[in-house]
C-alpha cells in the first residue's frame, strides 16, 4: 500500500491471498473523493474471481493486487466467497459503477482514458464530455514501447486527477503499479472493460440481472470469447470451499 496514504480504507479481508477492502459503494466513493484531495497517486484495482485465480498462477500479479491502495470486489463470486469464509465484505463494487459514480461526484476534476481497442477511448471521451466530465486525453491500449513513452509524457504534461486504465488483466494492473509514482495523478483506476461500456461499445447487463448477480452470465452470452475463462470459476469455488473447510473444522 502507498506509504504516504494516511487514510483509513477499512480493514482488509483475504480471499486466496488477495486482500479485499470491506466497503460499501458509498464508503468507497468517499474514500476515492478523499484520495483526490491528496498529492500522491493511489492504485485502485477491482478483481473478480477470474482475477483471483489468475493471481494464484501469476505471482507478479498477486503482488500487484496486494500492493494496491484499494482492492474492490467486482463479481458476485467474491461476495459469495466472503459469506462462505465469514468475511465482512458487504457488497460488490463493480469497476464501471464506481468509476461513473466518481466521475459524477468529482465534477471539476479531470480524467484521462487509457485502454480498449483503437477508437473506443475517443468514443468514451466524447460520451463523458457530453455529461460535462473533463477528459483531458484518450488513448487506446495497443501501444508499443515508443508510443508508451509518448503517452506517459502526455499524462505528465496534462496532469489528470484520475487515470482510468482498461487494458485487461493482468496487463493493466502491472502497468499501473510500474508507473504509479511517476504519474502526477491522484487515482489510477484499473477497471477492465469499463472504457468499452463508457463508449457504448459493450452493453451492461439489465438491472435485474445485475441485482441477481447474473452480470457474468449476460457477459458470457454477449461476449462468447469469455468462455475460455469459465473453467476458473469452478476452480475458484473449490479452492474457497477447501479453505473454508480448514477454517471451520
Amino acid at each position: 500500500m502507498n506509504k504516504n496514504n494516511k487514510m483509513n480504507t477499512n480493514e482488509r479481508h483475504s480471499i486466496l491471498q488477495v486482500p479485499f477492502n470491506g466497503l460499501t459503494m458509498d464508503d468507497t466513493l468517499q474514500v476515492l473523493l478523499n484520495f483526490i484531495k491528496t498529492d500522491v497517486n493511489h492504485l485502485v484495482v477491482t478483481p473478480n474471481p477470474e482475477a483471483v485465480m489468475l493471481a494464484q498462477r501469476d505471482k507478479t500479479f498477486l503482488q500487484v493486487l496486494q500492493s494496491a491502495d484499494l482492492v474492490l470486489p467486482d463479481g458476485i463470486g467474491i461476495l459469495l466467497a466472503a459469506r462462505w469464509l465469514k468475511l465482512n465484505i458487504p457488497c460488490r463494487v463493480p469497476g464501471c459503477d464506481i468509476t461513473m459514480a466518481l466521475l459524477d461526484a468529482a465534477k471539476g476534476h479531470s480524467c484521462y482514458l487509457l485502454g480498449a481497442a483503437p477508437g473506443i477511448a475517443e468514443m468514451a471521451r466524447r460520451n463523458l464530455q457530453n455529461k460535462n466530465i473533463i477528459v483531458l486525453g484518450a488513448k487506446d491500449g495497443y501501444f508499443d514501447e515508443d508510443m508508451g513513452i509518448t503517452i506517459m509524457n502526455e499524462i505528465k504534461e496534462l496532469k489528470p486527477d484520475i487515470l482510468i486504465v482498461g487494458m485487461g488483466m493482468p496487463k493493466q494492473e502491472i502497468w499501473a503499479l510500474k508507473h504509479l509514482h511517476t504519474l502526477p495523478c491522484k487515482i489510477t483506476l484499473c477497471v477492465g472493460g469499463s472504457i468499452d461500456i463508457m463508449a457504448g461499445n459493450i452493453k451492461r447487463a439489465p438491472k435485474i440481472m445485475r441485482r441477481l448477480g447474473l452480470e457474468w452470465l449476460f457477459r458470457l452470452i454477449t461476449q462468447p470469447s469469455r468462455a475460455k475463462r469459465m473453467p476458473d470459476l469452478p476452480k475458484f469455488v473449490f479452492k474457497v470451499m477447501k479453505v473454508s473447510k480448514h477454517m471451520f473444522t
